[in-house]
């Protein structure tokens, strides 16, 4: 099974692309984030036409999540991460595919930092912890996919010395996520490429792509009874290469269940 990750940075003008990649690469489910559209704007029919049923959890102009799964509508399981019921901003959403729990996310950016931003950063950062510990406990299967908005080490950023001071690489939000590993969660593109140079977007600006200058934030976790199955893990750069392409790109897991029984 493969599963992957895709912040398209807005739907409804990155349709297209999006509509190639899953026509080239064909995943079994993907998580997306940033729709940037509210919920009746997703466009499903253009969705089922490619062959994939989704649930989403869309927002006007911002945020926005969903779960697409090839020949197949997901089972949701939730939608909204746990935590707050004051918050109303469209992040997370989880489903239920092949036995599998699928948390799809989007962390939020943080900056500018200090400030509120990133304090609601950090509040989101453990309210996450709080839900993956409760993940693993379950002993289920279980992948947390989608746009982290943190870079874990110096490995993941060109240039780290000019990152000291954003929200995405403040040692607060590194923490955090190390701590979220350390539950036993296995940072599958990090396992299979441990000391490869490898990133998963690229600015707009002064060109970053062409320069290679850019940063790994889309990550995909394994729970401790999923990670036997992971059999490879691989960043599709191209596709930011083209024509009016989000500034991420998708990235993705290849699963042998049978592995896990």
């Amino acid at each position: 099974m493969r599963i992957a990750t895709f912040n398209v940075n807005g739907i409804g003008s990155r349709l297209p692309a999006l509509l190639q990649w899953l026509d080239e690469s064909k995943p079994d489910v993907v998580c997306l984030q940033e729709l940037k559209a509210p919920q009746e704007k997703f466009p499903i029919q253009a969705i089922n036409d490619a062959g994939y049923g989704a649930i989403w959890h869309g927002q006007k102009s911002w945020n926005g999540v969903a779960i697409l799964e090839r020949g197949e509508t997901p089972m949701e399981t939730g939608r909204g991460l746990p935590g707050d019921p004051d918050d109303i901003q469209s992040r997370y959403i989880e489903a239920v595919v092949n036995g599998v729990i699928i948390g799809g996310l989007y962390l939020p950016n943080g900056n500018p930092a200090p400030g509120p931003k990133f304090d609601y950063k950090l509040q989101w950062f453990e309210r996450l912890i709080t839900h993956a510990a409760k993940l693993i406990d379950s002993g289920a299967p279980a992948m947390l996919a989608g746009d982290f908005n943190v870079m874990p080490t110096e490995l993941d950023v060109y240039k780290p010395e000019r990152w000291v001071d954003d929200a995405l690489f403040r040692p607060e939000t590194r923490a955090a996520f190390h701590r979220l590993i350390k539950q036993g969660w296995c940072d599958a593109l990090r396992t299979m490429h441990p000391d490869e140079v490898i990133y998963t977007f690229w600015d707009y600006f002064r060109n970053a792509y062409g320069r290679n200058a850019g940063l790994r934030i889309d990550h995909l976790l394994l729970s401790p009874s999923l990670t036997p199955a992971l059999k490879a893990a691989e960043v599709d750069r191209d596709v930011r290469g083209r024509e009016k392409p989000s500034d991420h790109t998708p990235v993705w897991v290849e699963l042998d269940l049978k592995r896990i029984g």
